[in-house]
């Protein structure tokens, strides 16, 4: 069974030290000639000294565990839009004039068949 130990990385960095030495100067005596100069009044600043300081500090490490998702592809289909639109259209108008025809009428009045039959018949001789 594979387990995950966390490891804190530690450095180590060398800060140099600055120190400061007096160091004796010999002055020769000089003989002081007094004369007033105006001297501008100069001030003195504390300026604070920056110490850098190291920390330790523990990073944890990250494990990254990929899980397949199953997206669903979309498909765009384009889809023709019908469009109704209204055209008016002249229609020729029809008139209709009615006039009155005198049709005979013919009567069907039963003709009777007459048939015709020949018929041999003997005659005597006298």
């Amino acid at each position: 069974v594979d387990q995950v130990v966390h490891v804190p990385v530690q450095k180590q960095v060398q800060v140099p030290m600055v120190q400061t030495v007096q160091k004796h100067v010999e002055v020769p005596q000089v003989e002081f000639v007094d004369q007033v100069v105006h001297v501008p009044v100069q001030k003195q600043v504390q300026v604070p000294m920056v110490q850098t300081v190291q920390r330790h500090v523990e990073v944890p490490q990250v494990e990254y565990v990929d899980q397949v998702v199953h997206v669903p592809m979309e498909k765009h289909v384009h889809v023709p839009m019908v469009q109704t639109v209204q055209k008016h259209v002249e229609v020729p108008q029809v008139e209709y004039v009615d006039q009155v025809v005198h049709v005979p009428i013919q009567k069907q009045v039963q003709v009777p068949m007459v048939q015709t039959v020949q018929k041999q018949v003997e005659v005597p001789q006298v």
